[in-house]
């Protein structure tokens, strides 16, 4: 790739929701399960599968990534107020929405301001959907730390929960760069670079950030193996974006990202949704396997709805 190729463009911004898409949807049907569960019943699990819902089908996270998305069609940035109620309006229990997430809409829709409408929740919700805000504003990071941290907050107010939804929108920005520069990413130095950016938000988040690149050493299996050892891999942030970042790092393709992240079981839709996005902000819409985006719902909300979003924040996108 040239060096001159912007890190935002169309292309970016399409693969970042479409491995979103991707990694939530092949993740879903496994959500819970244990790695060892995964590989008895499943072995290497690469293609869609069905579960509570059609194979394909999209959860809560792609979901509220959507709402993002069309948010930012309407305002060429985000809008934490019109977003809140986008996620209301949006909001379909059946797609595997947490407990405590129909009590933010009921508040959402009784008029509560945004802002005073989130639980104390620690879970990854505000950072499984926050990719696509890298993807938007991948060259200017204090413009990104606040859309992740306000677009979070509307419904997890944690700390642990605002500095991973400020590290995982950090991350896909920085991919984006690396990507349209033709470079590798060096765990080590997005880590520490990540660290740096949220210790103020979180400490422990800073320092589980920190400390993920010694778990990558040797290749593929010795990484996600490490990964399962070390993190929960469950809906708590902390325990759920530094696995997906460890599998971007990991993977040596688009794909083997999100087949490595769907292997860690437990929160496997969240974690591969985060870990596709970043590998479609890095090597672009046209590395994920047409079979899966084939595959993808695609309703009048699905797949080619949210590339007309895509295209059309792009034109909205304000300078």
């Amino acid at each position: 790739m040239s060096d001159l190729l912007p890190a935002f463009c169309l292309e970016r911004l399409w693969g970042a929701a479409l491995g979103a898409m991707c990694g939530d949807a092949l993740g879903a049907p496994l959500e819970g399960m244990s790695p060892a569960d995964i590989q008895a019943q499943h072995g290497r699990v690469s293609a869609m599968l069905p579960g509570r819902l059609p194979a394909g089908s999209y959860t809560d996270d792609s979901q509220m990534m959507i709402a993002i998305l069309e948010n930012l069609c309407a305002h060429g940035g985000l809008e934490p107020k019109s977003l809140a109620a986008a996620f209301a309006r949006r909001f379909e229990p059946h797609r595997g929405y947490g407990g405590r997430i129909a009590g933010v809409m009921q508040r959402i829709n009784s008029g509560v301001s945004w802002d005073k409408c989130g639980t104390d929740s620690y879970g990854n919700g505000g950072a499984m959907r926050v990719g696509v805000l890298g993807a938007y504003f991948p060259d200017d990071p204090e413009a990104l730390a606040k859309a992740a941290l306000e677009q979070c907050s509307i419904t997890h107010t944690h700390p642990q929960a605002l500095a991973m939804a400020a590290a995982q929108a950090l991350a896909t920005g920085l991919a984006c760069q690396l990507g349209a520069a033709g470079k590798t990413p060096d765990p080590r130095v997005v880590c520490n670079g990540l660290a740096r950016m949220v210790e103020d938000i979180d400490r422990e988040c800073a320092d589980r950030l920190s400390d993920l690149p010694g778990l990558l050493e040797g290749g593929p299996e010795k990484a996600r193996a490490a990964l399962i050892w070390e993190y929960g891999c469950d809906v708590r942030a902390i325990e759920a974006v530094p696995p997906a970042l460890g599998c971007f790092f990991a993977g040596r393709s688009a794909r083997q990202t999100v087949e490595m992240a769907v292997s860690l079981g437990g929160d496997t839709d969240t974690i591969a949704a985060m870990a596709g996005a970043l590998a479609g902000a890095y090597y672009g819409a046209e590395a994920w396997p047409r079979g899966w985006t084939q595959a993808l719902e695609n309703g009048p909300y699905g797949r080619d709805y949210v590339f007309q979003l895509c295209e059309r924040a792009v034109c909205a996108k304000k300078s």
